[in-house]
């Protein structure tokens, strides 16, 4: 018999998302949590090292992927077509292997704690973008600024794929149209 269940972090993550969409996530344990999975508290705290990083664990990897695809880019490619097809390929990666990203999504809306936490992943792309713009030549004020557009067109295209159910590519497409849009004096 393996020592560890296999699937236990799925297991989990599922129990929370339930449990968070159906008490909110403040009013969910992680005692709850493993109960409805049917796992112990050792078993979570394998896998997470406290219940909000079941909705954020594995997020530190996103910031890393965009900013070496971007350091990839053919030093031709113009930076804000880098970046874009950077977004493209890791934004349609991200939602091949994830799943529930419509639950996940509202659970966060609904906490101030978790909100916050999201605003830091987005930093942390913004920061991510920044560093391999500025390694592509890109001066540091105008690498932040597009830096920083381009980590809010990924959320809303994020946002747009999760409540559309299209494509990240088509939603990335569609939240690039709206800021070019505002650019025009929409």
């Amino acid at each position: 018999m393996p020592r560890w269940e296999p699937g236990s972090a799925d297991r989990l993550r599922v129990a929370a998302l339930e449990l968070f969409a159906e008490h909110g996530y403040d009013a969910v344990t992680v005692n709850a949590i493993t109960d409805r999975a049917g796992l112990g508290r050792r078993t979570f705290f394998r896998h997470f090292k406290d219940k909000r990083e079941v909705l954020f664990a594995g997020s530190e990897r996103l910031p890393v992927a965009l900013e070496e695809r971007v350091a990839a880019a053919d030093a031709a490619v113009p930076a804000p077509e880098a970046v874009l097809a950077a977004l493209a390929e890791v934004g349609e990666e991200l939602l091949r292997v994830t799943t529930h990203q419509a639950v996940r999504a509202a659970v966060i809306a609904g906490s101030e704690e978790l909100r916050e936490r999201e605003r830091t992943k987005a930093a942390e792309i913004t920061d991510a973008l920044a560093r391999a713009l500025g390694g592509r030549g890109v001066p540091p004020a105008d690498a932040r600024l597009l830096a920083g557009v381009s980590a809010a067109v990924f959320d809303s295209a994020l946002q747009r794929a999760v409540s559309g159910g299209t494509g990240f590519t088509a939603a990335l497409r569609e939240a690039a149209a709206v800021l070019a849009g505002f650019s025009r004096g929409r």
